[in-house]
């Protein structure tokens, strides 16, 4: 008994490497492209986002506390602590001084350093409002708190607990 086997069925040759390398090159290119495109787009959304330059200064060494308190994040308790402290320490030399009165640290510092000098006129006219980097809902704070959990019903009022 003999096995015939078939042959094998024959291969074309190889098609011509152009058409993949044509590919490969729109591929090339339309992946520079879409980098080029995302590059604008965030270079574009960095400087829309950039913070505004500041509208004024204040100037912490003959500001009243009501000009103070224009200074974002400072509140009129704050505001009338620096004026207290320049009168019983004299004028601030430096703006990094204002640190030395309590309820303003490093943070807030950096927060007011582009509004404050230590020389010059106030021109800061108006209180300057940042936007918080806490998420605020509409609702109430009371809303969103998890109603309390009353005492079963099967243990009286007062006792045990």
């Amino acid at each position: 008994m003999t096995i015939r086997t078939s042959p094998k069925p024959r291969t074309s040759p190889k098609p011509d490497a152009a058409p993949n390398r044509r590919n490969r090159i729109v591929a090339s290119a339309t992946l520079t492209a879409a980098i080029l495109l995302i590059s604008t787009f965030s270079l574009f959304a960095d400087t829309a986002s950039a913070p505004a330059p500041p509208a004024g200064k204040v100037n912490i060494n003959q500001a009243s506390p009501e000009q103070i308190a224009y200074l974002p994040r400072i509140g009129a308790k704050v505001a009338a602590r620096v004026v207290d402290y320049r009168k019983t320490h004299g004028q601030f030399a430096r703006p990094e001084d204002l640190m030395e009165v309590k309820g303003i640290g490093e943070k807030l510092f950096l927060t007011l350093k582009p509004y404050i000098a230590v020389s010059g006129p106030t021109t800061l006219a108006a209180k300057i409002r940042l936007g918080s980097s806490r998420k605020r809902d509409a609702a109430s704070p009371a809303a969103n708190k998890p109603p309390q959990k009353s005492a079963p019903a099967s243990v009286p009022a007062g006792k045990g607990r």
